[in-house]
């Protein structure tokens, strides 16, 4: 029997060597790549040793959000103390905003060094979603890298979870080279989206491995839905915007483009693959979504690289039937590469990313609710924000059929400041904030990109914080800032 073999066993066995207290690294990036059946299997021992009235609970570190069966059903199991860095199941995010788990919220591209420079603990148990387990000791990560290698490097012990239903696909996509740490680190050479530095492979400690369970299970996302047309209309001003700038040459060619998740972002990519003015593109990303093979299939990507491949179920199963040519054009990385700031500068990336909200003078939401609700986190937004070469924020002008406006008179949260945003896009219009003071920018947001609803209180805001404001440099009547914030939290409505 090799040493494969002889780690076999069930999910339950599995999370019965996982003790009250533990650290655990998961595997997973955006609903990618995550393990199924161990957390499961632990939740339901949790909910058990609770009823019996003994305490369980474990610090669960990951990539970014993982799926159901484990966010949300360890969640749901009261399982989990603290969870870092990013989430987004609702279970979880209900228990986070209820002070029943503590988060912590980080720069998806500075977890990995967090915890290989012990700023945070390391992982006591790393579980890992693998596609191919080889005999010395190799494993082949699945649909994400996220910090797989690192947590598969500093647990103490391994648990893989062996996906059967992605064989041999996935070999060849990953790359799981990691940066040096300082100091004198070199740096890794990538130059261009599909540059390769380190193997395809993790080698592992097989002494650290405590347990081997086969999965047939497929990531848990939600399928492709089209582009509404308010997403169709950001999509397409954006794609007018970059052809524009690349024709008059305030954009070299031949830039990659990185693209966050949902909606509007996946609108983006669609317009770019009904459009014939940019001819190959490349993505040097985090997260590669099911809008990409439209990109694909018409013959307009040249590689894309991140850190997880999310797709649907349909897309997953088809994503395997065509992996021999498909893979050629995709790369996997380990979220420290794909989110490392000094590659995203050194490729040159047009970085656009959605916002919760954003305010007249450049700063940006994207993660908490009226100032204190967490939605789901910071992500790799700043990641590629402050280090692309052209940076591109993005939001419907207004939420909740109009009640809520998008653009306010100055954020209830600050994610990205105003000194590291450039580009404003809403269905209403685009500002180019590059080289603009800050009355001007606020001027030219809410021409262009407020609600028409909106546009009065906001430049009543601005004149009244003119006049009254202590400084003019930035002027922000503070007796005025959260105005429409407060109308909403009494009333349901900003106006």
């Amino acid at each position: 029997m090799n040493w494969i073999d002889s780690k076999k066993c069930s999910a339950v066995d599995a999370a019965a060597m996982i003790n009250d207290g533990d650290v655990l690294g998961v595997s997973g990036f955006t609903l990618a790549g995550y393990p199924k059946e161990v957390p499961t299997a632990l939740a339901a021992r949790a909910e058990k040793l609770h009823a019996e009235g003994k305490p369980f609970k474990v610090t669960l570190f990951s990539g970014a959000s993982t799926g159901d069966s484990c966010d949300g059903a360890l969640a749901r199991a009261g399982a989990v103390s603290l969870r870092m860095p990013y989430q987004s199941n609702p279970s979880l995010r209900k228990a986070i905003n209820a002070g029943e788990i503590k988060y912590i919220d980080a720069h998806l591209g500075k977890m990995g060094y967090l915890v290989r420079t012990g700023a945070v603990p390391a992982p006591t148990v790393a579980i890992i979603e693998v596609s191919a387990i080889l005999g010395d000791g190799r494993v082949c990560l699945s649909t994400s890298g996220g910090n797989s290698v690192t947590y598969l490097e500093m647990a103490s012990k391994i648990i893989l979870e062996l996906n059967t239903r992605l064989g041999a696909c996935f070999m060849g996509i990953h790359d799981t080279a990691l940066p040096e740490l300082p100091p004198h680190a070199k740096p890794l050479p990538i130059y261009s989206a599909g540059d390769r530095v380190g193997g395809e492979f993790v080698k592992i400690d097989t002494n650290k491995v405590i347990a081997v369970v086969e999965t047939s299970r497929l990531d848990e996302v939600n399928p492709f839905v089209e582009p509404d047309e308010v997403s169709r209309n950001i999509g397409e001003r954006i794609l007018d915007f970059i052809c524009f700038e690349e024709s008059k040459g305030g954009l070299p060619k031949g830039l990659a483009f990185q693209s966050g998740v949902g909606k509007v972002a996946n609108a983006v990519l669609c317009a770019m693959s009904d459009d014939s003015r940019l001819g190959t593109i490349d993505l040097y990303t985090e997260v590669i979504q099911e809008a990409v093979f439209p990109l694909l299939k018409k013959g307009k990507l040249g590689v894309a690289s991140g850190t997880a491949l999310t797709l649907s179920e349909g897309a997953q199963k088809e994503f395997v039937e065509n992996s021999a040519e498909w893979k050629k054009h995709l790369v996997l990385r380990q979220q420290e590469v794909s989110n490392s700031p000094d590659v995203i500068r050194r490729v040159g990336v047009i970085s656009m990313n959605t916002a919760l909200e954003v305010d007249i003078f450049g700063n940006v939401n994207s993660s908490l609710v009226s100032g204190s609700a967490m939605m789901n986190g910071i992500g790799g937004a700043a990641d590629f924000a402050r280090n692309c070469a052209l940076g591109i924020f993005l939001t419907p002008s207004v939420a909740k059929n109009g009640a809520i406006s998008s653009i306010v008179p100055y954020v209830s949260h600050v994610d990205q400041t105003d000194h590291d945003t450039m580009i404003f896009v809403t269905e209403q219009g685009l500002a180019d904030l590059r080289g603009l003071p800050a009355e001007d920018r606020a001027r030219l947001i809410i021409k262009n990109c407020a609600h028409p609803d909106f546009r009065e209180p906001l430049t009543d805001f601005l004149e009244y914080s003119l006049k009254h404001a202590k400084g003019i440099h930035m002027p922000i009547a503070l007796e005025r800032a959260f105005e429409m914030h407060r109308r909403f939290l009494e009333t349901g409505k900003m106006l």
